[in-house]
């Protein structure tokens, strides 16, 4: 069976050009439009092995979603990278703190994002 990526970004084209390097790298995709219905669907879902999150977006951001499913929920130890335009050390800082696994600043090259896929869902 192979492993599901959790993507979440308010940008549909943004999810959609994640899902397709995903899914032809073999992995199954599941897809939240902001943070709260990411946090949402990785506190429903026990089955997601990783997430990809954007910081900005409307309702709950990237950080505010992080911050969220690594304060001790039963999903705390899930591996989060941040995918998001922000190049900003501090954000980079604050997501780390928050138990952020990396940070890919867009657009992003589809190998650096496999990598990163690969070596956390190991």
């Amino acid at each position: 069976m192979s492993k599901k990526i959790l993507v979440v970004d308010d940008s549909v084209t943004v999810r959609q050009q994640v899902s397709s390097v995903l899914e032809q790298a073999g992995y199954a995709v599941a897809e939240a439009e902001d943070g709260r219905v990411g946090a949402e669907t990785i506190e429903s879902s026990e089955d997601i092995a990783m997430v990809i999150c954007d910081v900005n977006m409307p309702r709950m951001n990237g950080l505010e979603m992080v911050g969220r499913v690594k304060k001790g929920g039963a999903r705390a130890e899930l591996p989060i990278v941040m995918l998001t335009t922000e190049g900003n050390p501090q954000l980079i800082s604050q997501a780390k703190e928050l138990g952020a696994k990396g940070w890919i600043v867009k657009p992003f090259k589809a190998d650096h994002l496999l990598a990163a896929v690969q070596k956390l869902t190991a």
